[in-house]
């Protein structure tokens, strides 16, 4: 089976988690259809799970569990262009908490409240505006940007320091869709490798008050759409052979 998967994938879920449910899925399906043709040609079992191993299935880009939306699944021989996939722009709507700050940049960590000043639109507006091109952007310790062979949120999470280096990020567009302090929603386009965790923190320094990301959904990936993919958690291999026909590119 060759082809591209749209999925939304829920908060809670690893990315790594999707793929193994339709990996399952489909092993499931391919073994079910294998024994109904065993049954009628008397095949033994051995023969039978051999093809259903082979099935490929791998991520284009991962999402953290706290955030929900388009996740992008190749499969078959189109696991070998999973990095085409993965460079592409990126859409994500996401929520900010102001006034405090996270050691891990998300509402997972230590919450350390920063400042009571309430920043006014015209300031965030401002701010939105200095972040919007070609910007440095240092990737949060707990990303999975990897260091020296490991990830550094494992890195990170046992104590060790971790320095990452700034890198040239493109944030394609960047503004307000609504606000009331310490609430802060937005809606940005980005380029390959920006962290929206990051940005998040940046906004809150350039506001003065510190700020969190509280909630993160993707919406697209490139020209593909969450409104066109599938719900992780009601999909079945029906469903998933339908869908890989439509993204065949």
């Amino acid at each position: 089976m060759d082809g591209i998967l749209l999925l939304d994938k829920p908060v809670g879920w690893t990315s790594h988690d999707v793929v193994a449910m339709v990996r399952k899925t489909l092993r499931t399906a391919l073994s079910d259809k294998q024994l109904a043709v065993s049954q009628k040609q008397s095949a033994n079992s051995q023969q039978l799970t051999a093809p259903s191993a082979k099935l490929k299935v791998g991520h284009t880009g991962t999402l953290d569990p706290m955030a929900s939306g388009l996740l992008v699944l190749v499969l078959g021989s189109y696991t070998k262009r999973a990095s085409e996939f993965s460079k592409l722009d990126k859409t994500y709507e996401a929520e900010l908490t102001l006034g405090a700050v996270s050691t891990t940049g998300d509402s997972e960590g230590e919450i350390r409240p920063k400042s009571g000043r309430e920043p006014t639109l015209a300031d965030i507006t401002r701010a939105l505006s200095e972040l919007t091109g070609q910007i440095q952007q240092t990737p949060h310790i707990y990303s999975a940007v990897k260091v020296g062979g490991q990830r550094s949120y494992k890195l990170a999470r046992q104590g060790k320091a971790v320095k990452l280096e700034p890198r040239k990020v493109k944030v394609h567009s960047l503004a307000v869709t609504g606000y009331r302090y310490p609430k802060l929603q937005i809606l940005t386009e980005v380029s390959s490798g920006t962290y929206i965790r990051s940005l998040a923190e940046d906004i809150g320094q350039k506001v003065g008050s510190g700020a969190y990301l509280t909630a993160l959904r993707r919406t697209k990936i490139g020209n593909f759409d969450v409104n066109d993919s599938l719900f992780t958690e009601k999909i079945n291999q029906k469903d998933i052979e339908k869908a890989i026909a439509l993204t065949i590119v």
